[in-house]
């Protein structure tokens, strides 16, 4: 029964981890599933170092790319838009990826696409929103 209690407190304490306090956050915890990021929508702090643990759910590599400030993609992901990357990480189906990188400096909203072919046409997108001096 303890154990039980112990997971379903761990449990719990991960779920409110990730829905935060509306403040941001040094740590990126994200799903990968086809044609989703779970959730959708990040706060980080200008200029920290961020952590990224995100897992892969799906049956292909997906691509979690955060464009530069002010940078969006057209209706599709290209090589024209690699220039305008941020920072990215990329996951094999099934697999999960601890990653890190320093937060832009400029708060504002960030673009997050997926990278692989078609995903962003299908709605696989997000934003990462950084804040100044929390």
């Amino acid at each position: 029964m303890k154990k039980v209690s112990f997971v379903l407190l761990l449990g719990l304490i991960l779920t409110l981890a990730a829905c935060g306090n509306g403040g941001s956050s040094t740590t990126i915890n994200v799903l990968f599933t086809d044609f989703a990021f779970n959730p959708t929508e990040f706060t980080i702090p200008a200029g920290q170092e961020i952590t990224v643990n995100a897992t892969n759910n799906g049956a292909v590599v997906h691509e979690f790319v955060i464009m530069k400030y002010g940078q969006t993609i057209g209706d599709t992901f290209g090589d024209e838009d690699e220039e305008n990357i941020y920072w990215e990480v990329e996951v094999d189906p099934g697999q999960s990826k601890t990653e890190t990188f320093t937060a832009p400096t400029e708060p504002g909203e960030y673009q997050l696409v997926c990278g692989t072919e078609g995903h962003f046409a299908a709605g696989m997108y997000g934003k990462i929103i950084v804040v100044a001096g929390e």
